[in-house]
């Protein structure tokens, strides 16, 4: 095993044995092998650096480095945005665990020599972000290596695994990088990923949004405190916010751009589809602590005389999302409000048995302007999952889920 700090530094020889210059950083090239040193850039003082490539990699040790080539075959460094730097983008900076959904700092990077074809690869194992890493940095080129290894052998490690590892990159030139990685930033619950997005600078939230899809990034930003969703907001382009806004629930995406400027706020509404501009527009013009204020227009609405069986091929065919479906709720012949049936008895009911029979009660509604404090104590009351909020002429208008409530509660605290 080998630290990147031990090779950092290293002093470079040819296959005659001439010196030719020092290991100044150590490049992985993600596209072509994401866990590979693909380049060695090798300082030469006031000449112009030249460049190893894996295959031109003899033999590896700490402060050495051996190649199979002379000098005359080495290339000369020309600048690669598409090259990952270790000691530029690697050492000492924030880095995403995705397996343990956590920022830390890399102290250095553990590298294990690999025989492919009579030469050697440099393979990146580990990060480490923990103390033995530390002092390695700390005592590099001032205690013999050895002796280093002795020191840093009594502390304890702490270690993560290269493919559990994904790059925060804030510079747009250099972004194609993130990208090659933002599958595993997917994976991660937005709930985790809007915690880690929390603890990285602006520039890297940025970065992190740009990586993402916009269904991704919508839900990740419904769940970022509200100051730091609008700023990220904020600096995306109107058509790209318009496109990930879209993405959200009404009521996510009107309390998103309710807190942009109002400049921003119509620049983000024009770029958006109309149906969805509407439903948000609406939304925005109820109070923030009021029912209106805190429903969103996505509900299922049936007919009472329909049937379970017929409400099912509805919900299937409309491929209504998992998070509409706590409660269906029931309208007459005049669209108005009759009853609200539960996911669970409509799951348990027969296929032929009638909606209005499934009915939850008492028949629970409000007014969109109810004040949050009313809604509140009906959901403790009753425990419930979702409210239906009614019109004037008690036709529904929309639906309170018990997150938001428990999101409104915990903002009050």
């Amino acid at each position: 095993m080998l630290h990147a700090t031990e090779l950092l530094g290293a002093e470079a020889y040819d296959s005659a044995g001439h010196f030719v210059g020092r290991v100044k950083e150590m490049f992985i090239v993600p596209s072509e092998q994401p866990n590979r040193i693909a380049r060695l850039l090798l300082g030469r003082g006031r000449y112009r650096p030249l460049i190893a490539r894996h295959d031109q990699v003899g033999r590896v040790a700490p402060g050495r480095v051996q190649l199979t080539t002379d000098e005359s075959a080495l290339e000369l460094y020309h600048p690669n945005e598409a090259w990952l730097a270790v000691q530029k983008d690697l050492l000492d900076q924030q880095i995403i665990d995705t397996h343990g959904r956590k920022v830390v700092r890399v102290n250095d990077v553990d590298l294990a020599d690999q025989p492919t074809n009579g030469n050697v690869e440099i393979r990146i194992e580990d990060v480490d972000v923990g103390l033995p890493g530390a002092v390695r940095r700390l005592l590099q080129g001032v205690v013999p290596p050895k002796m280093i290894r002795r020191i840093q052998e009594k502390l304890p490690p702490n270690k993560i695994r290269w493919e559990f590892v994904n790059l925060i990159e804030p510079d747009p030139l250099r972004r194609v990088k993130l990208r090659l990685s933002s599958e595993k930033l997917a994976e991660l619950h937005p709930a985790d990923l809007a915690d880690l997005m929390e603890e990285v600078s602006p520039a890297e939230r940025q970065s992190i949004i740009d990586s993402l899809d916009e269904e991704v990034a919508a839900e990740t930003l419904a769940e970022l405190d509200k100051r730091l969703s609008s700023q990220v907001v904020e600096k995306l382009d109107p058509e790209k916010a318009a496109d990930i806004i879209e993405e959200m629930s009404p009521d996510d995406a009107a309390d998103l751009i309710a807190n942009l400027p109002l400049e921003t706020s119509e620049e983000v509404l024009q770029e958006m589809g109309h149906r969805e501009a509407q439903e948000v527009e609406g939304l925005l013009q109820f109070k923030e602590n009021s029912a209106g204020g805190m429903m969103t227009t996505e509900m299922v609405t049936v007919g009472e005389d329909s049937t379970r069986g017929e409400v099912v091929d509805y919900i299937r065919f409309h491929e209504i999302a998992p998070d509409q479906l706590d409660n269906i709720v029931l309208i007459d012949r005049d669209a108005m409000l009759v009853g609200v049936v539960p996911i669970a008895r409509l799951l348990l009911a027969s296929s032929d048995q009638r909606m209005a029979e499934l009915a939850f009660e008492p028949l629970l509604s409000v007014n969109a302007d109810t004040h949050d404090k009313e809604i509140f104590e009906l959901f403790d009351k009753y425990n419930l999952r979702s409210l239906t909020v009614v019109s004037a002429e008690n036709h529904p208008i929309g639906s309170i889920t018990v997150d938001d409530v428990v999101s409104r509660m915990r903002a009050k605290l």
